[in-house]
C-alpha cells in the first residue's frame, strides 16, 4: 500500500484529532503517503481532499473537534453521488481509506468497499454515545463522561443552596451509557435510560422519602433519547411537589480537550486501523474489547440481533446506592 486517505464524519468527539495523527504518523513511518478529506464525505464528494505531512498533525493531539472538519452528508447514500467520491480517490491513486465515525460513517465506508474493490476502508468508533458494536468503548465517551460530571458536581451546589431537584438531561441519542456512567459517577437519585424500564411515579415516592428523611436535594439523570428534561420535570410534578429546574448540556459534552483515556484509546485504534490496512484488511470498524484492539466486520457491526446491551449490573448498583 503506497497511498492511503482519512476523514472524520458525523458528530464530532474529542480524540478524533489524536486518531488522525496517530493514522498520519504511522503511516508516513512506514512510508506511505496520507491524504486528508476535509468536511468528510462532503469533502470526498466535492474533491477537498489534500496530502499531509507530519507537521500537519502537530499540535492536535490536545485539540478538541477534528482540523479535518466534518459534515452531515445524507446524499452519500445516492450510488452516483459515491460514485464521484470513489473517483476522487482513485485519481490520486488512493488504496484505503480510514473512516472515523459513527454508525452512518461505518455505512458509507462498506458501501466504498462494496463498490470499490480496489479501495479498502477500516473504520475507527469515534462518537461520545458510545453506541458502536464491536468495541467497550468509543474515541469521545471517556471525555464527554468527565464534561458531565463537572457540570453536575457544580449544578449540585446550587441544588443544595436552594434544595431543588435537578433534572440533567445529557446526550447518547438511543444509548444511555452517558446516563447510566455519569449517574452512578455523581451519585444521582436516579437515572432514566431508553435500555431500561422506568416509572416516574416511583421516582417521585423515592424523592418524597428522601424529602421525609430531611434530604434537600435530588438529582435525576435522563438521557435524551428516552424525554427530555422538560417532559421529564413535566410529569415528576404531577405526584410530587418539588421545585424542579432542568439543565440541558447539549453541546458543551462534544467539546473540550480530549482526557488522557480518550486520547490513548485513539492512538492505539488509529495506529492498529493502519496495521490492518497494511495487512490487507479491509470493511472491519476497529475497536477496544477487555483491553485488547480487535477488528470486527462491518456486517456484525450492523447486525440488530447483537444490539448493544446496558450493563445491568452497573444500573442495579445506581439503585443500591441510592437509597
Amino acid at each position: 500500500m503506497k497511498k492511503i486517505a482519512v476523514l472524520t464524519s458525523g458528530g464530532d468527539a474529542p480524540g478524533m484529532n489524536a486518531a488522525v495523527r496517530a493514522v498520519v504518523r504511522k503511516a508516513i513511518y512506514h512510508n506511505i503517503e496520507v491524504y486528508g478529506v476535509y468536511q468528510g464525505y462532503q469533502g470526498l464528494i466535492n474533491d477537498d481532499i489534500h496530502k499531509l505531512e507530519l507537521g500537519s498533525v502537530g499540535d492536535t493531539i490536545q485539540r478538541g473537534g477534528t482540523f479535518l472538519y466534518s459534515a452531515r452528508c445524507p446524499e452519500f447514500k445516492d450510488k452516483s453521488v459515491r460514485a464521484k467520491g470513489i473517483e476522487n480517490l482513485r485519481k490520486r491513486g488512493i488504496e484505503g481509506l480510514v473512516v472515523i465515525g459513527g454508525d452512518g460513517s461505518y455505512r458509507g465506508a462498506q458501501r466504498i468497499t462494496e463498490e470499490c474493490q480496489d479501495i479498502q476502508t477500516i473504520g475507527i468508533p469515534g462518537t461520545i454515545d458510545n453506541d458502536i458494536k464491536g468495541t467497550d468503548f468509543t474515541i469521545g465517551f471517556d471525555t464527554a463522561l468527565n464534561t458531565i460530571i463537572e457540570s453536575v458536581d457544580k449544578i449540585r451546589d446550587t441544588a443544595s443552596s436552594h434544595a431543588r431537584t435537578f433534572i440533567i438531561e445529557v446526550m447518547g441519542r438511543d444509548c444511555g451509557d452517558l446516563a447510566l456512567w455519569s449517574g452512578l459517577a455523581v451519585g444521582a437519585e436516579s437515572i432514566i435510560l431508553p435500555e431500561a424500564d422506568y416509572n416516574i411515579q416511583d421516582i417521585a415516592e423515592k424523592i418524597q422519602h428522601g424529602i421525609d428523611r430531611g434530604k434537600k436535594h435530588s438529582i435525576i439523570i435522563v438521557a435524551e433519547g428516552c424525554m427530555s428534561g422538560n417532559q421529564c420535570a413535566e410529569e415528576l410534578t404531577k405526584y410530587i411537589n418539588v421545585d424542579a429546574r432542568v439543565s440541558v448540556l447539549g453541546h458543551i459534552q462534544r467539546g473540550g480537550s480530549p482526557t488522557g483515556v480518550d486520547r490513548v484509546l485513539a492512538s492505539r485504534l488509529g495506529g492498529y486501523a493502519l496495521e490492518l490496512l497494511m495487512n490487507g484488511e479491509t470493511a472491519k470498524g476497529v475497536g477496544i474489547k477487555d483491553n485488547h484492539l480487535t477488528a470486527t466486520e462491518f456486517d456484525l457491526i450492523f447486525n440488530n440481533d447483537d444490539t448493544n446491551k446496558i450493563n445491568k449490573r452497573m444500573l442495579e448498583l445506581t439503585k443500591e446506592l441510592s437509597i
